[in-house]
């Protein structure tokens, strides 16, 4: 046995803390933060394999101060010798020591209360030898510039990816510490650009943290964002969440922080898909970034030398406070949907009209059938003349010539009547037109908005379902002739065996024969549905959840299933009656914007942006 020099110490912890360039960059950036920086500008050459250089405005060192900073586990962070009570990013005291055991260092600071008399002071670490501090030249604050990292580790240059790829690590670690930290300016350049330049945001923390999260994720995100506050036995969680039609294919864009310190924890993941289960599909994920504050006993921050995973004393309340939270903010968000449904809609039909707009100006001879104009031209902006779409129900007289000839599509509009008008303050409007007896059209104050009948309908059900289950159960309908659906022999006794739960949910079966079943009764909301349909889906589902899956724990995917073979189908004419009672419905239920896989059930176009489409303004 025999006790292992310094230098190699060092240079083990240093495979621990610094992973790559964009790990060094993290440390040195978390003391500068933990020093109190307002500013922080890093510049990383090579991807950071060169340089990188980390300046900040912070209190600084004295002399003395930075010469014991290069000694391993030397920290000024900790007091005393409890680590249950870590209120700083930083406190191993590992950083400097083992950036300089694989680099060459150096490093320059002024300490805030050095009078004006007083120089800055610089020392150099080398391969883990340090020289003497000189005075040097500075103002408030520190620069550390790291040279030729892992030079004195080469086996580890051999593990690091392409520059680009390593300064897409470092970009990723700063706007990471830079959500977390809304009232500090960071820029990142690499020498001869700047990728990174956020200015120190204004305001309490609750809206600073808004635009800081809107200049990194996109203001899609800052416009589309639901507030999240809530707090339990201590735990406070705040943070901003995303309405479920704006989401991405990865988890990249859902961050958790907990006391200012960015984590990765599986137990996010959870907990976001457990409170976005109704509402999207499983293939995509929501953007949201949250912040935990618990008090720091209830924390271990000490789990690995990176300090990018905790454990938390109660994960089960952490877990359920956040599903909680994330949930009565999508409650509260009612029938709300994200504007970037309106914005692609917009781009599409932009790029539709410039791809199918003649060059030339042209003219539709409608046969001077009543209800129709004389002509429609490209100059009709220009005359003034006003082109009135036809009153009524499509007939066989209708023309179906001109450049419109293909196909036309199916539609009926309404005549606008007093009480209709009275419609349109309401936020979805009064229904004006129905197309391809699927979408319909309606009128607002602002604007215009289209509806997809069998998706809104289809979250309209699904609703109702969960608010039955909730009170006396799901109320069951009697089938005049029972209906029987023939499956396949495993698939008859995999519903067999859920026979008492199906019949919770208001469907009631039971084997007929060797392979068929038979439905008696179906849930009263459902109506006209098509039962075999139906039946054959649950049977596929039970076939993916496996045998041993309760349905309770899959109550979401069941209850969607049920939804939409019970919704309005497309192809369903529906009366303006109708029509107006969905839209009212749509207003009043909660998440009825998207449907149960995070599709939006509506799009809502406003005027201004219709008239731009049109070049009107």
């Amino acid at each position: 046995m025999r006790r292992l020099p310094d230098g190699l110490v060092n240079r083990i912890a240093a495979g621990e803390v610094v992973e790559r360039p964009a790990s060094a960059a993290k440390e040195l950036i978390e003391n500068a933060l933990d020093a109190g920086a307002t500013r922080i500008d890093v510049v990383m050459r090579d991807g950071g394999r060169t340089a990188i250089t980390v300046t900040d405005n912070g209190m600084g060192m004295s002399r003395e101060e930075l010469e014991v900073a290069v000694e391993r586990h030397a920290t000024s962070k900790l007091k005393g010798e409890d680590l249950t009570h870590i209120t700083s990013l930083g406190f191993r005291g590992e950083a400097l020591p083992s950036i300089g055991a694989v680099s060459r260092m150096s490093i320059t600071t002024r300490a805030a209360s050095a009078g004006p008399e007083e120089s800055a002071w610089s020392l150099l670490v080398e391969g883990g030898r340090v020289t003497p501090p000189e005075p040097a030249a500075l103002g408030q604050g520190t620069r550390i510039e790291v040279r030729d990292l892992f030079y004195a580790t080469p086996a580890r240059l051999k593990f690091l990816k392409a520059p680009r790829t390593e300064y897409n690590h470092a970009v990723d670690v700063i706007e990471r510490l830079a959500m977390a930290h809304p009232h500090v300016a960071f820029t990142l350049g690499d020498g001869g650009r700047t990728t990174i330049r956020l200015n120190e945001a204004e305001g309490d923390l609750f809206q600073a943290r808004l635009v800081r999260l809107g200049a990194v994720m996109g203001r899609d995100f800052e416009d589309n964002a639901l507030p999240i506050e809530a707090e339990r036995e201590g735990i406070r969680l705040s943070g901003y969440a995303g309405l479920p039609t704006i989401n991405k294919r990865t988890t990249s864009h859902q961050f958790l922080f907990v006391n200012g310190r960015p984590v990765r924890d599986k137990l996010l993941y959870g907990a976001v898909r457990g409170a976005y289960m109704d509402f999207i599909s499983h293939d995509r994920h929501p953007m949201l970034a949250l912040f935990l504050d618990v008090p720091p006993e209830v924390v271990d921050v000490n789990v690995h030398p990176a300090k990018t995973e905790v454990r938390f004393r109660e994960p089960g309340l952490v877990r359920g406070l956040i599903v909680g939270a994330l949930k009565h903010a999508l409650v509260g968000a009612g029938h709300r949907a994200s504007t970037t449904v309106a914005n692609a809609t917009l781009g599409a039909l932009g790029r539709s009209v410039d791809n199918q707009m003649p060059q030339t100006s042209y003219a539709w001879q409608p046969q001077n059938r009543p209800g129709y104009g004389s002509t429609v031209s490209r100059g009709m902006a220009e005359s003034g003349m006003a082109y009135q779409a036809p009153i009524g129900q499509p007939s066989e007289e209708q023309p179906s010539g001109g450049m419109w000839q293909d196909e036309a599509p199916q539609a009926r509009s309404e005549v606008p009547t007093p009480e209709s008008v009275a419609l349109e303050a309401h936020p979805l409007g009064a229904a004006r037109a129905q197309l391809h007896e699927n979408y319909i059209v309606a009128q607002t104050g602002e604007g215009m908005v289209i509806v997809d009948q069998h998706a809104a309908h289809e979250r309209l059900v699904y609703e109702r379902m969960k608010k039955a289950l909730e009170a006396d159960g799901i109320k069951r309908q009697m089938l005049l002739i029972p209906e029987v659906v023939d499956l396949d022999e495993a698939s008859v006794e995999r519903l067999a065996a859920r026979a008492e739960e199906f019949a919770e949910l208001g469907l009631v079966l039971e084997p007929f024969g060797g392979g068929a079943v038979v439905v008696r009764e179906v849930p009263a909301m459902m109506g006209e549905a098509d039962v075999a349909g139906l039946v054959r889906d649950l049977a596929e589902e039970l076939t993916e959840f496996g045998e041993a899956m309760a349905l309770k724990d899959k109550l979401a995917h069941i209850c969607g299933t049920i939804a939409c073979h019970g919704s309005v189908r497309s192809g369903r004419r529906l009366t303006v009656e109708e029509m107006n009672a969905l839209l009212r419905e749509m207003e009043v239920t909660p998440h009825s914007g998207q449907c149960n896989h995070g599709r939006p059930t509506y799009v809502a176009l406003g005027l201004n942006d219709i008239e731009k489409l049109f070049g009107r303004r």
